[in-house]
């Protein structure tokens, strides 16, 4: 950076990163990114799209805009998998735990992300925009998972310098 420029805190630089998985999306409808971060290193990441050989939604088009499915429903008529499955998914692949790990993620998850991100071990989840999903908020709110939003996009979060 510039002299006299703040350097970006953890959180800031963490959730850029979020913001530069999320360029990978192959969703037609919305580019989530997601990381799983452990003392201040990254263990995985993830974004959505279709699973390893399935062809995705830029090539064989959109079912949900398709059948006119409403955000937030019905996520199973989908060929997709949500960036934070990807990342958890990623760190099993690689043998990597993610136990006592932050996610920091573009949106707040899903619910059924939510059930594995509990079920993972992931104590903390910083994100930067939410989903009508009260249950989803609400089981990580019961499960002890910190919820920290962060309001603001990429490269607008400045230091604290930790």
């Amino acid at each position: 950076m510039a002299p006299g420029s703040s350097r970006p805190s953890w959180e800031a630089y963490f959730m850029d990163i979020t913001f530069l998985v999320a360029r990978r999306s192959t969703c037609l409808r919305r580019a989530v990114g997601a990381i799983v971060v452990k003392d201040k290193r990254i263990l995985s990441t993830g974004y959505n799209g279709a699973p390893t050989g399935i062809k995705h939604c830029l090539e064989a088009g959109c079912l949900r805009e398709e059948l006119n499915i409403a955000s937030g429903k019905n996520h199973e008529l989908c060929r997709g998998i949500h960036a934070e499955q990807n990342a958890i998914i990623q760190a099993a692949y690689h043998g990597v735990s993610i136990k006592g790990a932050s996610l920091f993620c573009t949106n707040l998850p899903c619910s059924i992300c939510a059930k594995m991100i509990i079920n993972a071990g992931i104590n903390r989840i910083c994100y930067a925009s939410g989903y009508a999903d009260s249950m989803s908020e609400e089981m990580l709110k019961e499960a002890g998972i910190d919820i920290v939003k962060i309001d603001a996009g990429p490269s607008e979060l400045l230091s604290d310098q930790k």
